[in-house]
């Protein structure tokens, strides 16, 4: 299992690199991409997860989510046991890749005024504060992601029937999966910036926490279980469907 841990620590890293990357090259101060807007941010996002994926679908089958994780074996495609180490291998990826971000922008950060600017570099939070539909939108886009990566599971999917030997993503699941992320940013994430990743939330919340930021915002530890349990419940449900589909189409 140590390949397979390797391997979501080292594809969430990818992914948090180059999403919340795109994220500061917008937000903060004096880049050549600062102003340049949420198409530019979704954008970068969905080219994040599509490149995590390709990186290291072979080697774990590229969950680098905790919420993909959790779907994958509420549907009965991941072993429970696992679940929990891919987890801390996921948030500590997503650790090593918010540090990155913050070395690499270290001197936009330095010259940035605004600390929610600053923040929105590591962790999502909400353009309008009201928990309940909070938690609903983190549910439903988590719900829509879950969903189509348990459907491009199906073997119907496969190239030639020929399935990964990991349980997750194969490579050939990087640009649907990407386009999902693209869409689901595009749609549903002007509420809350659509984590949809309780790794890609919860580990660069905490660097933010760490990190010696001037007029640093503070890290919002009373909202960071939305984009835990919202995507957890939405993974959930997206199984269930799952579970549906196959009922109806056996």
């Amino acid at each position: 299992m140590s390949t397979e841990l390797f391997g979501e620590f080292l594809g969430t890293f990818i992914l948090v690199l180059l999403g919340n990357g795109v994220v500061a090259n917008v937000n903060l101060k004096n880049t050549n991409g600062a102003g340049s807007g949420w198409i530019v941010i979704t954008s970068g996002w969905g080219l994040a997860v599509f490149t995590a994926v390709l990186m290291t679908a072979d080697l774990s089958g590229a969950h680098l989510n905790p919420a993909v994780t959790v779907g994958l074996a509420a549907a009965g495609l991941f072993d429970w046991i696992k679940v929990f180490p891919f987890i801390l291998a996921q948030i500590a990826g997503a650790m090593f890749g918010a540090s990155m971000v913050y070395l690499f922008y270290r001197n936009h950060f330095m010259i940035t005024d605004t600390p929610g600017m600053k923040r929105s570099c590591f962790c999502t939070a909400p353009a309008i504060r009201n928990l309940p539909n909070n938690f609903f939108s983190e549910f439903i886009g988590t719900f829509v992601l879950v969903l189509g990566v348990l459907l491009i599971t199906l073997p119907e999917f496969q190239l030639d029937g020929m399935q990964s030997t990991k349980v997750g993503l194969g490579s050939l699941g990087a640009v649907p999966v990407a386009l999902i992320v693209f869409v689901i940013g595009l749609s549903l994430g002007g509420t809350t910036g659509y984590a949809i990743n309780p790794a890609r939330d919860l580990g660069p919340r905490i660097v933010h926490a760490l990190l010696p930021l001037q007029n640093k915002d503070d890290n919002g530890w009373d909202y960071a279980w939305i984009p835990i349990l919202g995507p957890v419940t939405g993974a959930i449900i997206a199984a269930l469907v799952y579970y549906l589909i196959l009922f109806l189409t056996a």
